[in-house]
């Protein structure tokens, strides 16, 4: 097997995986898929650099049926974190298909998750398409925010709105 070249893809995240297997059983008998974002290294907390597979974004408009999953590539973001996909195989093969290959040249990890979609049902390929190892990393993911206000800060727009009302009803 090989192994990622040093200071690239140190491993994911153990929530990012766990998230994923349980999203696969949900789409189960279909295919799941899902693209994966990395976070520094050094952001979480470690002192190696590289990165950490740390999100699976599921991505709006994905077509799944029991032997394919297609991702609307227009609803894609065009991001510097995003490092590969992730998507479930409901026959339990962990083996690339030659549609499979056809997607790994972008980005730099491409992982399939089989049926039972267990702890081991599971493997990590490069762009190439050949096995590599990922390791699980029990990591404290940052958390995000969506807003990037506070209730302190609409509470502070709202009272200036209310200063700039006219009494009759105009500003």
């Amino acid at each position: 097997m090989g192994l990622f070249r040093s200071g690239e893809v140190l491993g994911i995240a153990e929530e990012a995986l766990e998230f994923a297997r349980e999203a696969a059983r949900d789409a189960h008998p279909d295919e799941y898929m899902g693209l994966l974002r990395g976070e520094a290294a050094s952001n979480l907390g470690l002192e190696e650099s590289g990165t950490v597979l740390t999100e699976v974004l599921v991505i709006p408009g994905t077509e799944t049926n029991p032997v394919s999953a297609t991702v609307d590539t227009n609803m894609v973001p065009n991001d510097t974190r995003a490092a590969g996909s992730i998507h479930s195989h409901p026959n339990g093969v962990l083996r690339p298909s030659d549609a499979d290959l056809g997607t790994f040249g972008r980005n730099r990890v491409h992982i399939i998750l089989g049926a039972p979609y267990g702890p081991d049902d599971w493997q990590a390929y490069d762009r190439e398409g050949q096995p590599v190892d990922l390791p699980v990393l029990d990591v404290p993911l940052p958390e995000e925010e969506f807003f990037d206000f506070t209730q302190a800060d609409i509470d502070r727009q709202l009272r200036e709105e209310d200063l700039d009302v006219d009494p009759r009803g105009g500003r």
